[in-house]
């Protein structure tokens, strides 16, 4: 038990709650339009566990010597020796294999383009050592999700899926880039890269503001392209609002309840919009 919980906490597997409410209310959509067998639902909770676990296996593996050197992460898994480098790389590609395969289950198409997920997902850990968009990679990696589950579930695309990635994209991109402005300085120092590292932190929270505005534009458009009731815009009034508290409490000069604004905030955000969109259907006219 002690080691599972050692590797939950190496790949943060709580914070699959980011992404996966998110993935859960496009495949909700696209049930609208097609029939969904309910063993799909297990597997596009397998699929988005075993991705995001992989990921951020990789993700751990190849910064081990930064986080080693930086003091807020130096008592991660790897560089404080709980988890050896053998054994992460064990678990990375285990979790890569559990979301082929779950790929698989949900049709040939995803499990022809699990390969890509995989590539975007693992390329991420790689880009802030050349680009400071890296927090947009990020969000991509993660926009991935409801698209997937559309096209898995209805073997097509269509703009409403479009939008749930361009909103997960900007708000994922926003959030890291918050979660980013306490590394600014050491990043610097070690020719890392970063939006809080080449704009400096104020100039970052500005970025991350209008990609927040961005997000709420996109999921206002939704309805305008697929069917919602009066509950989906309570949600996204209150993501809005949560939104701007997490921008509120993180200033330049106060980036102490960083963490309440990544960890507590943004999970609030994806299960109140899941809840908003499964609780549309039952408040339509």
């Amino acid at each position: 038990m002690n080691a599972v919980v050692t590797y939950g906490r190496m790949v943060k597997l709580s914070h699959t709650i980011f992404a996966l409410p998110f993935a859960l209310a496009s495949g909700w959509l696209a049930w609208r339009h097609v029939d969904v067998p309910a063993i799909s639902w297990l597997w596009v909770v397998v699929c988005m566990v075993g991705a995001r676990s992989s990921a951020m296996g990789f993700n751990r593996i190849v910064d081990r010597d930064i986080d080693a050197a930086n003091p807020r992460t130096v008592t991660r898994e790897i560089p404080s020796g709980q988890i050896s480098l053998g054994a992460a790389w064990a678990f990375t590609l285990l979790s890569a294999a559990i979301f082929v395969v779950g790929a698989g289950f949900l049709g040939s198409l995803t499990l022809y383009l699990s390969p890509i997920a995989l590539a975007v997902v693992w390329g991420y850990s790689l880009c802030k050592r050349f680009t400071s968009m890296a927090h947009i990679v990020l969000g991509l990696a993660l926009a991935l999700a409801p698209t997937a589950v559309w096209i898995s579930f209805t073997q097509s695309y269509a703009v409403a899926p479009l939008l749930l990635s361009l909103a997960v994209g900007t708000w994922v991109a926003g959030f890291d880039i918050i979660y980013s402005c306490q590394d600014a300085d050491f990043d610097r120092e070690r020719g890392l890269h970063s939006i809080p590292a080449r704009l400096g932190v104020k100039g970052a929270l500005i970025v991350s503001a209008l990609l927040h505005v961005a997000t709420i534009g996109c999921l206002a458009a939704l309805p305008f392209v697929e069917p919602m009731g009066p509950s989906y815009w309570v949600g996204v009034v209150l993501i809005a609002g949560v939104l701007i508290y997490e921008h509120a409490i993180v200033t330049p000069t106060d980036l102490s309840r960083i963490n309440k604004a990544f960890f507590d905030l943004n999970g609030y955000i994806s299960l109140v919009f899941l809840a908003a969109v499964a609780l549309s259907g039952f408040t339509m006219s």
